[in-house]
């Protein structure tokens, strides 16, 4: 085998050297050319799958690289976990409690020495109340209503009702109670008469609620132990509205009439019947003469329903106008009226069963 069959001579080109290309064609030369002026093939660069596969996972490598913490002491983001559930609050009363307290206290000295150096000196705490709680009651109906009861003979009427009450006793009180009712319905006349029926029956109403039931703390102050029968009137209301407070805030848990005051519980009911027999029987016993401490157990159970009924009475009348408290002179409390909601119906109660125990004196 020469070195011709490894390919063309040296020096022949790619068509071979000038002899080859004249030389005379024949069959075997034809084969000799052929196989050695024959191209070689180009044959195309074919990736290898294996290097093909790696390359594409070092690109992944590369790409989550990229991807990832660009610092050496960052951390990946571990998934979001279920946010907890806050933690449970606990109970907050619905007024500001120091404010309250501290109008309670100064409310109290303020009755405390009237009550106790000049009765007369009372009787003036009790109009200056009324004639507050019938603007604030004329005002807030005809805001929200559109009312317009007449405050003048309201107001002129109410006082007159709470002297008469104290200088006549019960007749005068429903004579000026009268008087009140009438002046109402000749004061709306001077108006157009569009609206003047649920005008003078609002008047009359307002003349009814506040000062005619207030007239009767004058009358328990008429007895020769008055100021006494007054402060056990002020106590056990006072006490009832705190046990049902009290008893209610902390283990309150069945409604006493969702619909009317959401927040008042049958627990509360309950605290403030206790509350209010105990500071009765104590009351009787000690501070009214002639007194027993079964007779103020049964009045500490009035006072208890007199003042809850009298409560939901005016959360009647605030859900129908829309609004949560009548007036906001009395920081912590609202407005007078909101203070005068158990006292007003609670008051008859308490002096008809004094007159009763140990009568009118």
């Amino acid at each position: 085998m020469n070195d011709s069959s490894w390919g063309a001579p040296q020096g022949a080109g790619y068509w071979g050297t000038p002899e080859m290309r004249a030389a005379p064609a024949g069959p075997a030369h034809d084969v000799h050319d052929a196989q050695q002026t024959r191209p070689m093939p180009i044959v195309p660069d074919v990736p290898d799958a294996g290097r093909d596969a790696q390359s594409r996972d070092d690109r992944d490598r590369e790409a989550a690289h990229v991807s990832g913490p660009l610092f050496r002491d960052e951390k990946p983001q571990e998934p979001m976990s279920t946010p907890l559930p806050p933690p449970p609050q606990k109970k907050r009363a619905g007024r500001d409690l120091r404010a309250a307290i501290g109008v309670g206290v100064g409310l109290g000295a303020v009755i405390g020495v009237s009550l106790f150096i000049v009765k007369a000196a009372f009787i003036g705490v009790i109009v200056a109340a009324v004639v507050v709680g019938l603007w604030e009651l004329t005002s807030r109906l005809q805001e929200r209503k559109g009312i317009k009861a007449p405050l003048v003979p309201l107001a002129v009427g109410g006082a007159a009702m709470v002297v008469a009450g104290y200088a006549r006793g019960p007749e005068g009180a429903w004579i000026a109670m009268a008087l009140t009712a009438l002046a109402v319905l000749v004061w709306r006349m001077t108006e157009p008469p569009d609206g003047y029926l649920k005008d003078v029956t609002a008047g009359v109403f307002a003349a009814f609620y506040v000062p005619f039931l207030a007239t009767f703390v004058a009358l328990m102050l008429t007895a020769d132990d008055g100021s006494w029968r007054v402060l056990t009137f002020l106590i056990l209301t006072v006490v009832s509205d705190t046990g049902a407070y009290a008893v209610g805030w902390r283990f309150g848990t069945h409604k006493l009439a969702p619909r009317i005051s959401p927040g008042k519980t049958r627990e509360g009911l309950l605290g403030a019947v206790a509350f209010a027999m105990v500071a009765g029987a104590l009351c009787m016993e000690f501070l009214i003469d002639g007194g027993a401490w079964w007779q103020g157990l049964l009045l500490g159970l009035a006072v208890a329903a007199s003042a809850t009924l009298g409560d939901l009475g005016e959360s009647m009348i605030k859900r129908d106008l829309g609004i949560k408290d009548m007036g906001t002179l009395l920081p912590g409390h609202g407005g007078i009226m909101d203070r005068l909601d158990s006292l007003l119906p609670t008051a008859p109660v308490v002096w008809l069963l004094l007159v009763l125990f140990v009568g009118s004196g």
